[in-house]
């Protein structure tokens, strides 16, 4: 049976099943019961490495944009205007520095994120809304799923913001992490982790909530339909995007400890602190200079969470229908 990417074959091929299974119209809701905690980390961990990569270009635009004192040429009008001077100017692959520690975190970062996710919220939707979808639970499980997952990705976050930045000092990923370790020691890798958690939670919240009502609308018989999917997660990472933006400029400061930044501002040594980061970006460059980059990351923010989204639900799917064709097989005669 192929997989159909329209809601009536989907529908159609739910329902077949449905006939000789009789399952609940929750079942695609969440993976089949028997499935490993691996399976689970194994679709997340797939998901993240999409998610980041795919677009991965447009974060490294990002990265620059949110830069308090950027360089003259490092100067940028627009998303497209920035990859175009930076392939002309520093070669083709420039766009794609840092994107190997991104890789590297992505995987086991998402897979224990994901992995959470499910596990938290249908163990708090089973006490709130008695199994139902609830989204104060969807919003709880994802602020937590997040802890795990920014535990993991912080250090990979501060070298790919540093090898990312124009000049960057760094001639690769372990001379980037040796320089880092010794100049700076190991706490430098969670300098950035309070603001990375105090932007990220109220993001995966809204991220998670908005996902969950844009399936409500759009699929609320949540069946596979890719397009509902594509278009729930784009929502949810654009509105969360915007939303967090301010905090995001914070967090490129605190990983990427710019030394001009700091010379302007008299910091000697390395900014440390939510609260430092807030009043150096806001003496720097008053109320607008925390919307830096916003374009850009609202850019990257929308295709990375369709994809990731989009992925997940396919593994959820392929999953579920899988369970349903060996309890619809007959047995041996």
């Amino acid at each position: 049976m192929e997989l159909s990417s329209d809601p009536v074959g989907a529908s159609l091929e739910m329902s077949q099943v449905k006939s000789n299974d009789e399952p609940s119209d929750s079942d695609y809701e969440s993976l089949p019961p028997h499935v490993s905690v691996a399976t689970h980390m194994t679709a997340g961990a797939v998901a993240g490495v999409l998610e980041h990569t795919v677009m991965y270009p447009v974060d490294s635009v990002k990265t620059r944009m949110q830069s308090l004192q950027p360089e003259p040429n490092a100067q940028y009008r627009s998303v497209y205007q920035a990859l175009k001077r930076i392939i002309q100017t520093e070669g083709m692959l420039r766009p794609l520095r840092g994107l190997n520690i991104t890789m590297i975190g992505a995987g086991p970062a998402h897979a224990l994120y994901f992995a959470c996710y499910e596990r938290v919220k249908h163990s708090l939707s089973d006490v709130i809304q008695s199994g139902g979808n609830s989204h104060l639970a969807n919003g709880v499980a994802g602020s937590v799923a997040t802890v795990l997952h920014d535990a993991i990705m912080n250090p990979a976050e501060v070298v790919k913001q540093r090898m990312q930045m124009y000049n960057s000092p760094y001639r690769g990923l372990w001379d980037c992490l040796q320089t880092v370790t010794r100049n700076e020691g190991f706490g430098a890798f969670y300098r950035s982790y309070s603001t990375q958690l105090t932007m990220n939670i109220p993001f995966q919240a809204v991220h998670f909530i908005t996902y969950e009502l844009m399936q409500e609308q759009l699929n609320p018989h949540r069946l596979y339909h890719p397009g509902s999917h594509i278009v729930s997660g784009a929502a949810a990472g654009a509105l969360s995007a915007a939303v967090t933006t301010p905090l995001d400029v914070c967090k490129t400061l605190l990983n990427t400890q710019e030394n001009v930044v700091l010379s302007s501002v008299n910091v000697s040594g390395h900014l440390s602190g939510m609260a430092n980061a807030f009043r150096t970006v806001y003496r720097l460059g008053g109320l607008a200079a925390f919307f830096k980059g916003a374009q850009a990351r609202v850019i990257y923010q929308m295709p990375s969470t369709a994809i990731a989204w989009s992925v997940y639900e396919f593994f959820k799917y392929f999953l579920t229908k899988q369970r349903h064709e060996q309890q619809a097989a007959p047995g041996p005669r």
